[in-house]
């Protein structure tokens, strides 16, 4: 059960948008935006609000890929595994990153919140592989070495 706090800036996103049926994925990504994940019950009421089938509003959150279910951390990696990533070793630098973690295939969100590693399919920054960026902001040329490094420089500015 969510707090009455996160319906009050709900109502606000919606009444940003107004209550029509095109306003969903707007309102979907203000809710992400802010909450950094989509709460299934917050889905469920905007449905009802702006008068969408729940079943609509949840193949649609379903569909798109930045759309997530599952609470991530403050630091949001996405290591990049297109072809030119992955021939220049991307792989190596994903798994330093889950090694000191403690994240593995199944559990991407650290315990405490502040970071999520996902892998994509592609970053579009090809001619900088191996790379992966932290909440969408691209670090070209990674190894696993500089991805350690990036992860402490990431939390000394989180205290």
């Amino acid at each position: 059960m969510l707090d009455k706090s996160y319906y009050q800036k709900t109502d606000e996103i919606i009444s940003h948008y107004g209550r029509k049926p095109s306003a969903l994925i707007p309102i979907m990504q203000d809710i992400q935006a802010e909450y950094r994940y989509l709460p299934g019950e917050l889905l469920t009421y905007v449905a009802k609000e702006i008068g969408v089938k729940e079943a609509k509003a949840y193949s649609v959150a379903t569909f798109y890929e930045n759309f997530s279910f599952e609470p991530k951390g403050k630091y949001i990696i996405k290591v990049c595994d297109g072809t030119a990533c992955h021939v220049r070793k991307s792989m190596p630098i994903l798994e330093a990153l889950q090694k000191e973690l403690g994240l593995s295939k199944k559990k991407h969100t650290t315990d405490d919140m502040l970071f999520t590693v996902e892998t994509v399919s592609c970053l579009g920054a090809c001619g900088l592989a191996p790379t992966l960026t932290v909440n969408n902001e691209v670090h070209p040329t990674m190894t696993p070495e500089k991805a350690l490094e990036l992860l402490t420089e990431l939390r000394g500015d989180s205290v």
